[in-house]
């Protein structure tokens, strides 16, 4: 079952660019741009600390790592 949720016009217009760009818009990015000050931002920030703030692993392994997982998982990346 799939839940359609209304996005703001700016995010409708944003999706549509990718859209067309990529030819799909994943889950994970209609979910940041639905109501992104509820969950869009503090979680694209999350994103931003994990993949790019201090590590013991380069930004490139991590980048690797994560899509090694959703080639695991069979979700595109």
């Amino acid at each position: 079952m799939r839940i359609e949720l209304p996005h703001s016009p700016e995010a409708q217009a944003q999706i549509a660019a990718l859209r067309a760009r990529d030819g799909y818009v994943s889950d994970i990015s209609l979910a940041l741009r639905y109501r992104p000050e509820l969950f869009g931002q503090p979680v694209s920030g999350f994103f931003q600390e994990v993949m790019k703030g201090p590590s013991d692993w380069t930004e490139a392994e991590r980048e690797l790592f994560a899509a090694f997982v959703s080639a695991r998982n069979q979700c595109p990346f």
